[in-house]
């Protein structure tokens, strides 16, 4: 897949595009520094570049990746969010992370339930997972606030990563899970929205 053919995803406040070249600083700034502790990092630059180039290749080899999450109004780039899965991944994976300036404005909510509707809906996905360090609460929030559960059945990815199941395309269409995110999202839309205690993504 070309990156003239990754499809372009949008939102209320987003535009989803796949990586480009010139998106590499943020994601390199972000990845050397202590946000990215629990994805494998800080990393160093070479290892920063070859992650970079894996996103970018992901397209080609499996149809779907990371998309870069851009701010509808501004076009600057806010983080990453999508599908991931490399060779030795027990199962295909949503994933997602945001710069450490933009966080807590419900990017990361907003941009990954829109990349699992195309998942579902688009490329027919059955269910997908997310491979979560026990120690990284915002995420663990974050994919409950998707409607994810934990499965201590699953087989986790190294041993050191607890595995979050998210609802079916069956069940998103028969609950009301699916209607929580989006008010949730409306909330984050409204500049006079304040969330209330420790600052989510």
């Amino acid at each position: 897949m070309s990156m003239q053919t990754i499809p372009v995803l949008e939102t209320k406040r987003l535009i989803l595009r796949g990586p480009e070249p010139e998106d590499y600083p943020n994601f390199k700034a972000t990845f050397a520094s202590y946000r990215s502790r629990f994805m494998g990092g800080p990393l160093n630059a070479y290892e920063t570049w070859m992650l970079y180039a894996a996103e970018i290749g992901h397209w080609n080899i499996r149809g779907y990746g990371m998309w870069m999450i851009h701010d509808r109004a501004t076009d600057e780039t806010l983080g990453m969010a999508g599908g991931w899965f490399p060779a030795k991944w027990p199962e295909q994976e949503l994933a997602w992370i945001i710069w450490p300036e933009k966080a807590g404005h419900g990017y990361a909510l907003e941009a990954t339930h829109a990349a699992r509707r195309y998942f579902y809906d688009e490329l027919g996905w059955d269910g997908a997972v997310s491979y979560i360090d026990p120690k990284n609460l915002d995420s663990i929030r974050l994919a409950e606030r998707l409607g994810a559960v934990k499965d201590k059945s699953a087989a986790s990815v190294d041993g050191h990563d607890v595995v979050y199941r998210h609802p079916s395309p069956d069940t998103l269409r028969s609950s009301q899970i699916a209607d929580a995110i989006e008010m949730e999202i409306s909330h984050y839309a409204d500049p006079m929205f304040k969330p209330k205690g420790h600052a989510l993504d």
